[in-house]
C-alpha cells in the first residue's frame, strides 16, 4: 500500500525532529509551528487554506505570546503565491510583497514542496522549513520507487 501525501509529510515532520530537538540548544525559544503546502496544488486551482497539507506546533502553543502559527501561514502564503522561498521576496524582489505580507522570512522551496516554519530565528526557521522539504519529497521518491518496483506494469498512479 503506497502511502498517501498526508502520511509522508508527517513522517517528513518526525524524520527531522532530532535534529529540530538539536537545533533547539542554540535558538532563542523551543517553539515552532510548521506548514506543508501539498505540492499537487497550485495557487490559480485552490484557496491557501485548503492547499494547505499538514500543520503542527512544537513547544507550548498554549503559551505563546507572539502567534506563531499565524506567521509560519504568513511565510508559507507569500511562498506559495511565488514559488519561491520568501527570503527572495524580502532580499530581491520586494516589489511583489503585498499588504498584509509578513516581514519575516522562514519558508523553504524545494521543487513543487513549500514548507514554512515559524518559531526561532528566521535563519533556522528556513533551515528547519528546508531539511522537511527535503525529507519529504525524498519520502515520495521511496514510495514511487516501490511501487514501480513492485507494480513494475502499473500504468496510472492510484
Amino acid at each position: 500500500m503506497v502511502k498517501n501525501h498526508l502520511d509522508l509529510a508527517i513522517d517528513a515532520v518526525e524524520l527531522v525532529k532530532p535534529s529540530i530537538e538539536k537545533l533547539f540548544e542554540r535558538t532563542n525559544r523551543k517553539e515552532l509551528h510548521i506548514v506543508v503546502m501539498d505540492p499537487r496544488v497550485k495557487p490559480w486551482e485552490s484557496t491557501f487554506e485548503e492547499a494547505i497539507l499538514y500543520q503542527t506546533s512544537l513547544g507550548s502553543p498554549e503559551q505563546w505570546t507572539i502567534p506563531f502559527d499565524q506567521f509560519a501561514r504568513k511565510k508559507a502564503q507569500q511562498a506559495w503565491r511565488n514559488g519561491r522561498p520568501n527570503l527572495t521576496n524580502q532580499t530581491l524582489h520586494t516589489s511583489s510583497l503585498q499588504e498584509e505580507d509578513l516581514l519575516f522570512y522562514g519558508s523553504f522551496v524545494y521543487g513543487d514542496i513549500v514548507v514554512a516554519c515559524s518559531g526561532v530565528e528566521q535563519w533556522y526557521d528556513m533551515l528547519i522549513s528546508g531539511w522537511i522539504a527535503v525529507a519529504f519529497e525524498q519520502l515520495c521518491m521511496s514510495e514511487y520507487q516501490n511501487n514501480k518496483t513492485n507494480n513494475p506494469t502499473q500504468t496510472y498512479r492510484k
